[in-house]
């Protein structure tokens, strides 16, 4: 039985996207309980400030939050923000702050372990994606409650798929 096994383990698993066959613009990541999911998507601008763009969608709702990821300097930092709801157009720093869910640094974590600052969208997927204090911060935002999220992410997400 276990000679049966191990080939259709190995058939299994030789379809499945490896983070490393992935583009960041194209990694899809989910929290360790499955209630929430991280879904980079490319950014289609050579002129954009951001690095990345993503939507987290958190599951068994409608919402879906808008994040990006910028390069900071000094010192080299991937900063992320993700927001809820915001105004389109012309606004002010007061209507940004009033609809940011969560802003810090973003880091990419390796197979190995590697912990680096997310690359851009053009360089291979992280295996992980931290986000310091996430969790804490959707609790004490505008999208947390009933009827909409209940339970706070873990700040790791874990790599899931490749979308094409």
């Amino acid at each position: 039985m276990t000679a049966l096994a191990v080939p259709l383990f190995l058939c299994a698993t030789a379809g499945a996207a490896l983070p490393a066959d992935c583009k960041q613009s194209n990694a899809v990541y989910a929290d360790r309980d499955g209630a929430y999911e991280l879904r980079f998507s490319p950014l289609e601008s050579d002129a954009a400030a951001a690095s990345n763009q993503f939507k987290i969608s958190v599951q068994k709702t409608s919402l879906v939050l808008d994040g990006y990821v910028m390069p900071s300097e000094d010192p080299d930092r991937a900063i992320g923000i993700v927001m809820f709801n915001c105004p389109s157009g012309d606004v002010t720093g007061d209507d940004l702050d009033a609809c940011t869910v969560w802003q810090g640094p973003v880091y990419g974590v390796s197979a190995a372990g590697q912990v680096d600052n997310l690359q851009a969208e053009s360089a291979g997927a992280a295996d992980r994606i931290v986000l310091p204090g996430l969790g804490p911060a959707i609790r004490e935002s505008s999208i947390w409650g009933e009827g909409k999220a209940t339970i706070a992410p873990w700040d790791v997400m874990t790599f899931k798929e490749c979308a094409k």
